[in-house]
């Protein structure tokens, strides 16, 4: 008797199962790993110095995360080289979603600035979940001559190099738009570069600087009358330093504030993402956080993790871009 021919239609479906097995067996760890994740405390890496508006929303939020995780986010500070050492700490870590860091533009800008790039921002990183951005501004001491900025231009004009300034840091958002400003008003600052505000504002109330340009970790110093707020950066005026113009008022037409999130290690486990960015998103309406943001004049700006990676895309080129236009080298 004639063997009954095998139908294709059958070992199609027996293939189909095979792969689907096999596929189901390689994705069971990882199911299995994002289940039970987290199971030990968290590390959130702050690029910039303790005390500063960057670290008290970060440790605002990284402890309503934590409650809602059920365990600890720990944040830890490592200040120096313009923000981007949490970022290169993520280069040497493992992505199992235990150590995440703060990213400011700097990360985006700082590749097209070196010989050697550190890293690349498009493939380097997991994006886990943007979170807000600052406000920046020029302040200098109360007792200080210059009631206004255009008093502090003026001055900088007539007495080219001779007007100091203190930023977190060279190449960040800060320096370059002070650089910015040089140019388009024909004046020459002279650059003094710190770890982060508590090493700026230290400089600026000792006098070793005459002005300084930071994010708002100034305010209650403006507010105890210790320190004069010239101008803010954003597009409209700060909340609360509605006396203060804008650069845009001015007819500088350049509005910066720098926004930021955290991410991880390339190669995290997208469940394991998905549980980190579900807390983070949470975590921003937590009022202890909200009251940090609004301390700083610090908008909420929550984007999930794929909207994140493409504004990071984004960013990556509009800086590549912005670089080159200047010519900027570290």
């Amino acid at each position: 008797m004639t063997p009954e021919p095998v139908q294709p239609a059958r070992v199609a479906t027996g293939r189909r199962a095979v792969l689907l097995g096999a596929t189901a067996a390689l994705a069971a760890p990882a199911i299995a790993r994002a289940q039970g994740f987290p199971d030990r405390p968290i590390r959130l890496i702050c690029p910039w110095t303790a005390g500063g508006s960057t670290d008290l929303q970060m440790r605002a939020i990284a402890e309503a995360a934590g409650k809602l995780l059920g365990q600890p986010m720990v944040v830890e500070n490592r200040p120096g080289a313009g923000g981007t050492l949490g970022a290169t700490q993520l280069l040497q870590s493992r992505p199992d979603g235990y150590t995440l860091a703060q990213l400011p533009i700097s990360i985006f800008r700082f590749p097209f600035m070196q010989a050697t790039p550190g890293w690349n921002p498009l493939t380097d990183f997991t994006y886990v979940s943007h979170i807000t951005g600052y406000l920046f501004g020029v302040v200098v001491r109360a007792d200080s001559p210059f009631q206004t900025f255009n008093e502090l231009m003026t001055w900088a004009k007539a007495n080219p190099g001779k007007l100091t300034y203190g930023t977190p840091g060279v190449g960040t958002s800060l320096h370059i738009t002070m650089e910015q400003l040089a140019l388009k008003a024909g004046v020459e600052f002279l650059h003094v570069p710190f770890r982060g505000v508590a090493e700026n504002q230290t400089a600026l109330l000792a006098g070793t600087v005459m002005a300084t340009a930071d994010s708002s970790g100034w305010a209650q110093l403006v507010r105890d009358g210790r320190l004069r707020l010239l101008v803010t950066w954003g597009a409209n005026r700060a909340k609360n330093f509605p006396d203060a113009p804008t650069l845009k008022e001015l007819g500088y037409e350049i509005v910066s504030s720098s926004p930021y999130g955290f991410a991880g290690p390339k190669g995290m486990e997208p469940a394991v993402v998905q549980k980190l960015d579900d807390a983070f998103r949470r975590a921003i309406d937590d009022p202890a956080h909200m009251a940090i943001l609004d301390r700083f004049d610090m908008a909420p700006w929550y984007l999930k993790s794929a909207d994140y990676a493409a504004f990071a895309a984004r960013q990556t080129e509009e800086e590549k871009a912005m670089v080159q236009r200047l010519g900027l080298k570290l």
